[in-house]
This record gives C-alpha cells, sequence and structure tokens, in this order.
C-alpha cells in the first residue's frame, strides 16, 4: 500500500506539474506557429492561444520560483 501512495504522490508532485505545463507551453507554441501561416488567418483564435500560452508562462514562472526560492546573495 506504501507503494501505491508514494506512486499517487509522484503522479501530483509539483515537479511533474511543472513539466506538464511546460509540454502543454511548447504545444501551444507550435500550434500558434502552424496556424499564424494558415490562411485565412483566424485571428481570434491566435489571440486567444496566445493569451494561454502566456498565461502558462505566468504560471510556470510561479511554480518555478516556489520550488526554488532564490535566496538573497
Amino acid at each position: 500500500m506504501a507503494m501505491i501512495d508514494a506512486l499517487d504522490t509522484n503522479l501530483h508532485s509539483p515537479e511533474r506539474r511543472l513539466i506538464e505545463l511546460r509540454m502543454e507551453h511548447a504545444d501551444l507554441d507550435a500550434l500558434v506557429d502552424r496556424i499564424a501561416h494558415e490562411t485565412p488567418l483566424d485571428e481570434l483564435m491566435v489571440q486567444r492561444l496566445k493569451k494561454r500560452r502566456l498565461a502558462l508562462r505566468d504560471q510556470i514562472c510561479r511554480m518555478e520560483l516556489a520550488l526554488d526560492p532564490k535566496e538573497p546573495a
């Protein structure tokens, strides 16, 4: 039972969540690049994707700071 608890903890760890957010950000990056070259261009969709990508980047930065806070020198 302890092994199952350890696996469950690893699945929901902040480090794993950070990796998932980075992957989602990279996927959005690729999607925005691909859509930007389509004709006709769906400006609204591109704006929404860029907004989501920016929100993910902010969330990633907050998580990185929480996991590895910078200590004053």
